[in-house]
């Protein structure tokens, strides 16, 4: 079975976010630059529900770990 691949508009809908690749876009530009001490999770702009959603998803290497990875760059860039 191959693994699931995921968008980062499916990440933000799945964030409760909306997801509209515009709204992805000023997401990030309005969040960026994220210091380099602060782990994505522990960003302050996440609900507690999106941060452990996010933390677990990492942690255990799961199908949206490559996406929010993709999601951390991008926010640190």
């Amino acid at each position: 079975m191959e693994p699931t691949v995921h968008t980062m508009n499916n990440l933000f809908e799945q964030l409760g976010l909306p997801s509209s690749s515009e709204a992805v876009e000023a997401f990030i530009a309005s969040h960026a630059p994220l210091a380099s001490a602060v782990k994505l999770p522990e960003a302050p702009f996440w609900t507690s529900a999106q941060a452990a959603f996010l933390e677990a998803e990492i942690l255990e290497d799961a199908d949206w770990a490559e996406i929010i990875d993709q999601l951390d760059a991008r926010l640190r860039g």
